[in-house]
């Protein structure tokens, strides 16, 4: 999802995973009204109309104390579809706003991907990349329901999601190994219930799009637009479809495929992630081996990677108090593969690890510091909340251990996490939660961006998104970025700002190239 700073850039890589759906205690996941079902708009007749005292907030800004952005807090339900049922929420949110209110156009609201990400300082980067944006729009943004400063879900500790995604080495196939895999998940899954069970059926996806509506209406417009990269194009998609009235202009930048489940497009990512590492980096890394010294051809430096991989499987390497496994290495693979700029860092990461006595202790200390946590706990919980719960997910794991099994073969890079991930939400508590059908109907037409070689949010589900949303446009970049607008793509940006700005979008389905890089830089 990632869409994507240092827990950012392994947030990004863990992010899209794969996972599936276990039991809460009787009456505890009643989160979808009675009788809800698939629609392309339901969401927003379904639920209850907003209570008067959560309408009568008022957000009180104050500057954020991260940012160069102003932040505040809201009070929303617990459940929107019974929201005189629990305690209340609180959703912290921010702005940038227009320096001229009379230039202004409206209110762009963003989000973050993952999910897991906090999209509470997002308006800032955007401003700062787009400056006609910035004069144009009110930017907001806001940390999901779940995230950094809202309720959060708390799951397990960090020492214990270090070992869940760390410890061994997940291509091992042996039945101790697969054991080990599952148990651990299961009580991932048995923290998460202990530390957050009343609060899980209730950080989803379609319950986070009325908290986006009631930000909307307490910031007192009648319509926003909205850019969503990542899992936050899934949100936007959803947002639209359940309250169509509420958007103006919309941009879908490497989606999440919202048309299906969480599982059907998962289990496409441990492709895009091997086709990624493949075409882009072995070939990228033999053409600079002069640089770095890895191999001429992509088969030398396959086999030189495929060595290093298994001296960690075999033996651990303790580098300034980290030890690094082969998972470890797989994690900083995958997430490197989300942006040709990390191929260089990753190139150098190589060398370090295959001979670490001869690396400066600033390099070795900075490998140790890079890889300690191949995934924060705080994201973890998110995650999986939020993609074991919005989609139901297949519980079979007999067939779950040969599916992981295939993909570890063939596509190992993260075909080997197929299984943890899998059985996390193979053991998920069974979750009611609402359907949404995104098809386009009575919306503007929407923007969409995706790359021939996305590893995260592959072509196959943005092509099938793009089909589901009736009147879309699809921008598809010539290349293998997760992540199109803001990075510095001039073709994809004037796309972006000509419909933001405008309203203008491509006469059709349309390409831009590829960003130029410097060869051998970051």
């Amino acid at each position: 999802m990632h869409l994507f700073t240092k827990p950012a850039r392994w947030l990004a890589a863990a992010a899209c995973g794969l996972l599936a759906a276990a039991a809460l205690p009787a009456g505890a996941a009643g989160a979808a009204p009675a009788g809800a079902g698939t629609g392309s708009a339901f969401g927003a007749g379904s639920a209850p109309a907003v209570p008067a005292r959560y309408l009568r907030q008022t957000l009180d800004w104050q500057p954020c104390a991260s940012a160069p952005l102003e932040c505040a807090s809201m009070t929303v339900p617990r459940d929107w579809y019974h929201p005189d049922a629990g305690p209340s929420l609180t959703i912290a949110v921010s702005r940038l706003r227009a320096p001229d209110p009379a230039a202004r156009k409206g209110v762009l609201m963003m989000a973050a991907g993952g999910p897991g990400a906090s999209g509470l300082p997002r308006p800032a980067r955007l401003a700062s990349y787009s400056p006609k944006l910035a004069a144009a729009y009110d930017i907001i943004g806001f940390d999901q329901r779940g995230v950094g400063a809202s309720t959060k879900v708390v799951c397990s500790d960090q020492e214990t999601v270090d070992a869940l995604f760390g410890s061994g080495d997940l291509r091992d196939r042996s039945p101790e190994a697969v054991r080990r895999t599952v148990d651990r998940a299961r009580g991932f899954v048995r923290d998460c219930r202990r530390n957050s069970g009343d609060l899980l059926p209730y950080v989803t996806t379609d319950q986070a799009v009325h908290d986006m509506d009631l930000y909307r209406q307490l910031l007192g417009v009648r319509k926003v637009s909205y850019y969503g990269p990542s899992y936050a194009g899934f949100l936007g998609a959803y947002y639209a479809t359940e309250f169509p009235r509420s958007v103006e202009r919309v941009v879908l930048d490497s989606s999440v495929d919202f048309s299906g489940s969480w599982e059907s497009f998962m289990t496409g990512q441990p492709l895009s992630f091997q086709r990624r590492f493949e075409q882009d980096f072995l070939p990228w890394l033999a053409r600079n081996d002069a640089s770095y010294h890895q191999g001429r051809t992509p088969e030398e430096v396959r086999a030189g990677y495929e060595r290093l991989r298994a001296a960690l499987s075999g033996h651990p390497l303790d580098v300034e108090g980290t030890v690094i496994t082969a998972n470890h290495l797989d994690a900083a693979t995958s997430d490197a593969m989300y942006n040709e700029e990390k191929f260089a860092a990753l190139a150098r990461l190589l060398g370090i690890l295959q001979d670490p006595e001869r690396a400066p202790e600033p390099a070795r200390k900075a490998v140790a510091e890079q890889l300690r946590h191949p995934l924060d706990a705080g994201f973890a919980a998110d995650f999986f909340t939020v993609t074991c719960g919005d989609t139901a997910w297949s519980r079979d794991m007999r067939s779950w251990v040969r599916h992981s099994e295939e993909s570890t073969r063939t596509h190992p890079l993260v075909g080997a996490r197929e299984l943890t991930f899998a059985s996390v939400c193979a053991n998920w508590p069974r979750m009611r939660t609402p359907q949404v059908k995104v098809t386009g109907e009575g919306l503007p037409p929407v923007l969409m961006l995706g790359s021939r070689r996305d590893p995260a949010t592959h072509q196959e589900g943005v092509l099938r998104a793009h089909g589901s949303l009736a009147g879309s446009r699809l921008v598809t970049v010539e290349g293998g970025d997760h992540g199109q607008f803001q990075n510095r793509n001039a073709c994809v940006d004037a796309h972006v700002e000509a419909y933001l700005l405008d309203g203008t979008l491509p006469a059709g389905d349309t390409t831009c190239p590829a960003p130029v890089r410097a060869a051998g830089t970051d």
